[in-house]
């Protein structure tokens, strides 16, 4: 479950790019898991054109240290969130505990 929620979360890469391209991001998405299922690990989004392609052939390089450090960070910033709202939830503090005497306000 939590590595599902992982790649789903880094699905949001691509399928932001593809709606900021005006392409169909669940089409596109599709097009891309297929691509890359079927061994073709450069695919990516062609967005003057549409569709999926070799970034390879495409001429679209970027420098992996930069990607794998951008993502490394980002699992560090979604862990650290994390560890510090299981600390909030363990200490069982109820909202009305903490908020005062807020009057007789009812909706």
């Amino acid at each position: 479950m939590a590595i599902e929620a992982f790649a789903s979360a880094l699905e949001i890469i691509p399928r932001t790019l593809a709606e900021n391209a005006g392409l169909d991001p669940v089409t596109t998405l599709i097009e891309l898991r297929k691509a890359h299922a079927d061994g073709q690990s450069n695919a990516g989004i062609n967005v003057y054109e549409g569709g999926v392609v070799d970034m390879r052939e495409a001429n679209v390089l970027e420098p992996i240290r930069v990607v794998e450090q951008a993502i490394q960070s980002a699992t560090e910033t979604a862990v650290m969130i994390l560890r510090i709202d299981d600390v909030i939830s363990s200490k069982g503090v109820a909202m009305g505990d903490e908020m005062g005497d807020m009057g007789d306000f009812h909706m």
